[in-house]
C-alpha cells in the first residue's frame, strides 16, 4: 500500500513523526506532501510552548516540539501514485483515486481547532473521517491524567489521534473490517481564555503543585469499607445504605484498589500497599471479622517491579491474582498455595504488554480479559482492549477489533464484573476530570469474538458520604463492600490545619 501523509508547512511536531513511525512499522509505503498553512496560528502559542518545555519539560522531548519536515518521511515524487491519504490539514482534499482518512477535532480540521479547545479548558473528541463520504471510522476523547501544560495536552491528544490511525490503517493493509465507533459526547469548554492567562495559569498550576507534593504525600488513596446486606453502590449508582468507614493507613503508606476474598471462613481485604518513601506497590492482606477490621496489614506478594490492582478469583476449587504488573511489561497468574500470605506464580497470560487493571471473568463458555493498553501514546486509562481465551490458563488472543474503545470516561477497569438480572456489568473509572476521579457503572450489551458494546448506567464521585478528591475502585464479597479514594495526607503532623483550609491544584491528589 501506498500511502502519502499530508501536512501543513511549519506545523510539523514530534507526535507526526511518531504517526509515521507507526504507520511505516505496518509495512506500508510513506511518503510525505507538504502545503502551505490555510489559517492564521493562534497567536502566542509557540511563545508559550517554548516557556513550557524549559519550565514545566525540562527540555525533555515532547510531541508539541516542532520538527523538520524532512525528520518524518521521504517527499513524494511525481510519480508516486497513493492508495491511501492521512491529511492532516486543515482543508483536507480529494487526490486521485486514493482514499483519504482526516481528522477532526470536535468536528473542526487542522490542528488549530485542536489548541483551541485545549486553550479553552476543553478535551477536544478526536473523529477519523472519510473525506469523500464524511463517515466517521474512528472516535476517541483522550485521558489527560499526565498532561503538563499546553504542550502535555498536545502531546497526549495527539498520541491518542497516533493510535486511531493506526489502528485504522492496519486493519486496511489486513484486509479486516473495523465495528462502528461508539458514540461519545463532546467535552464542554470550561471557560475561554487567552494564551497569556493559559500561560499564567498553567506555570502556576504547576508551581502549586510542586509545592503541594513538597509537603504532602500524593496521590494518598485509602480504603473505605461497610458490612450491609441490601444493594450496593454498583447496584444503585448512590450511596444508599450505611456509611462507609475509612480503613486507617499507616500514614506514610497507603491502601488501594481493594479485592476481597473469604476462605475457610475467613476473609481479608488484599490491597495494593505503597509506601510512598520507597515508591513501588505490594501487594497486602488485611483480616476481616464480623464487624470489621481485625488485625494489620501483612505484605503477601512482592515482586521487583511494582503491583496493584489484585485482581481475585475463584476457579477449579483454587484462589488465584493477577496483579496490574505494566512494568513488568507481561499480565501475569498468581495461585494462592497457603491463604492468604502465600502465592505462586503460575503462568503468563499475556506477554510483551502494559495492560492496566486486567480484570477477567467467564461468559458464554469462553474467559474474557478486559484493560487499558498503554501503546507508548498519550495517557494509561483510555484505550479498553480485549483478549479471550478458553480457559483461565489461555491461550488468550486479542480481539481483532482492538481497541474496542478509546474513551477516558468508560474505558478503564474499577473492579470485578458482575452479573444482575442476568444481565453482565463493569465498573469503570470516569477519567474526565483526572485519573481516578469518579465510578461509573457500564452495562455489556454485546460481547463476542467480533464486537463489544457497553452502555453507562450509573455514575458516581465523591461528595457527602465518600469525602475526598476521587472514587476509583468497588468490589464487594458477601456482606463487605469495598471502595476507595485519595485524601489530601500532609508529610508532617503538624501541618494538616494548614493543608486543609488550602486550596489543593486539581489533579494532585
Amino acid at each position: 500500500m501506498n500511502l502519502l501523509l499530508v501536512v501543513e508547512q511549519g506545523r510539523t511536531r514530534r507526535w507526526i513523526l511518531r504517526l509515521a513511525e507507526r504507520l511505516s512499522g505496518l509495512g506500508v509505503n510513506l511518503r510525505l506532501a507538504t502545503t502551505e498553512a490555510n489559517e492564521a496560528p493562534i497567536g502566542g502559542i509557540e511563545l508559550l510552548l517554548d516557556l513550557e518545555r524549559m519550565v514545566l519539560h525540562r527540555q525533555r522531548v515532547n510531541g508539541a516540539d516542532k520538527i523538520d519536515t524532512s525528520a518524518i518521511a521521504p517527499l513524494a515524487d511525481a510519480g508516486f501514485v497513493p492508495t491511501l491519504v492521512v491529511d492532516l490539514t486543515a482543508r483536507p482534499r480529494a487526490r486521485g483515486d486514493a482514499r483519504v482518512l482526516a481528522p477532526t477535532w470536535d468536528g473542526i480540521h487542522g490542528e488549530t481547532a485542536a489548541i483551541a479547545r485545549l486553550v479553552s479548558g476543553a478535551t477536544p473528541l478526536c473523529e477519523v473521517v472519510d473525506v469523500a463520504s464524511g463517515e466517521v471510522l474512528e472516535r476517541g476523547l483522550a485521558s489527560l491524567e499526565n498532561a503538563a501544560g499546553l504542550g502535555g495536552a498536545i502531546d497526549t491528544v495527539a498520541g491518542r489521534l497516533v493510535t486511531l490511525i493506526a489502528t485504522r490503517v492496519a486493519a486496511m493493509v489486513e484486509g479486516r473490517d473495523r465495528p462502528a465507533p461508539p458514540h461519545i459526547p463532546a467535552v464542554e469548554a470550561r471557560a475561554r481564555c487567552d494564551v497569556a492567562r493559559l500561560a499564567a495559569a498553567s506555570l502556576a498550576g504547576s508551581a502549586a503543585r510542586a509545592l503541594y507534593r513538597l509537603t504532602c504525600w500524593a496521590p494518598h488513596w485509602r480504603i473505605g469499607w461497610r458490612l450491609h446486606d441490601g444493594p450496593g453502590i454498583a447496584e444503585t449508582g448512590n450511596f444508599s445504605g450505611p456509611a462507609f468507614r475509612v480503613l486507617p493507613d499507616p500514614g506514610h503508606r497507603f491502601f488501594a484498589d481493594p479485592f476481597v476474598a473469604t476462605r475457610d471462613g475467613r476473609t481479608f481485604v488484599f490491597v495494593e500497599d505503597l509506601d510512598h518513601r520507597v515508591g513501588k506497590g505490594r501487594i497486602s492482606a488485611i483480616p476481616f471479622g464480623p464487624d470489621g477490621p481485625s488485625g494489620e496489614a501483612q505484605v503477601v506478594l512482592d515482586e521487583p517491579w511494582h503491583l496493584s490492582y489484585p485482581f481475585l478469583i475463584e476457579h477449579a476449587g483454587d484462589l488465584w491474582m493477577i496483579p496490574e504488573s505494566t512494568n513488568a511489561g507481561d499480565v501475569a497468574l498468581y495461585r494462592c498455595t497457603r491463604f492468604p500470605d502465600r502465592w505462586e506464580r503460575a503462568a503468563t497470560l499475556v506477554g510483551g504488554i502494559s495492560l492496566s487493571d486486567a480484570t477477567v471473568f467467564e461468559h458464554d463458555g469462553r474467559w474474557w480479559m478486559f484493560g487499558t493498553m498503554h501503546d507508548g501514546e498519550g495517557g494509561w486509562s483510555d484505550v479498553l482492549v480485549i483478549h479471550t481465551a478458553p480457559s483461565l490458563f489461555g491461550p488468550w488472543t486479542a480481539l481483532p477489533s482492538n481497541p474496542v474503545l478509546v474513551d477516558r470516561t468508560s474505558a478503564r477497569p474499577a473492579g470485578a464484573v458482575f452479573r444482575r438480572d442476568g444481565r453482565l456489568f463493569r465498573p469503570v473509572q470516569d477519567c474526565s476530570d483526572g485519573y481516578g476521579a469518579a465510578l461509573a457503572v457500564a452495562e455489556i450489551t454485546r460481547l463476542d469474538d467480533e464486537g463489544f458494546a457497553q452502555v453507562v448506567r450509573h455514575r458516581l464521585a465523591p461528595g457527602p458520604h465518600w469525602p475526598g478528591r476521587k472514587l476509583h475502585t468497588v468490589n464487594r464479597v458477601g456482606r463487605l463492600e469495598v471502595i476507595d479514594g485519595s485524601v489530601v495526607r500532609p508529610k508532617w503532623p503538624w501541618l494538616a490545619g494548614v493543608v486543609d483550609r488550602a486550596t489543593v491544584p486539581g489533579g494532585a491528589a
